[in-house]
């Protein structure tokens, strides 16, 4: 769960209830984590709730990426 935080690894979380959130672990300790959701509330999500952790995805861009990408598209205009 460390690597995944450190590197910002989209994740899916399929919770013992059957459904699934999706986002990045910004933290966590020995009883719960925090998944960050982009345009959704943020999730703490204790770990007795989890059935399982996968990698949905690729590494998601630093919000300084984000803007720069945002901000080349208009400096054409």
């Amino acid at each position: 769960m460390r690597s995944l935080s450190e590197r910002q690894v989209i994740v899916a979380i399929k919770l013992r209830d059957g459904e699934t959130v999706r986002g990045w672990i910004e933290y966590f300790d020995d009883s719960m984590l925090r998944l960050t959701r982009e345009g959704q509330p943020n999730l703490f999500i204790y770990k007795n709730q989890i059935r399982s952790i996968s990698e949905a995805g690729r590494r998601r861009a630093p919000r300084y990426e984000i803007a720069d990408v945002a901000g080349a598209g208009e400096a054409g205009l």
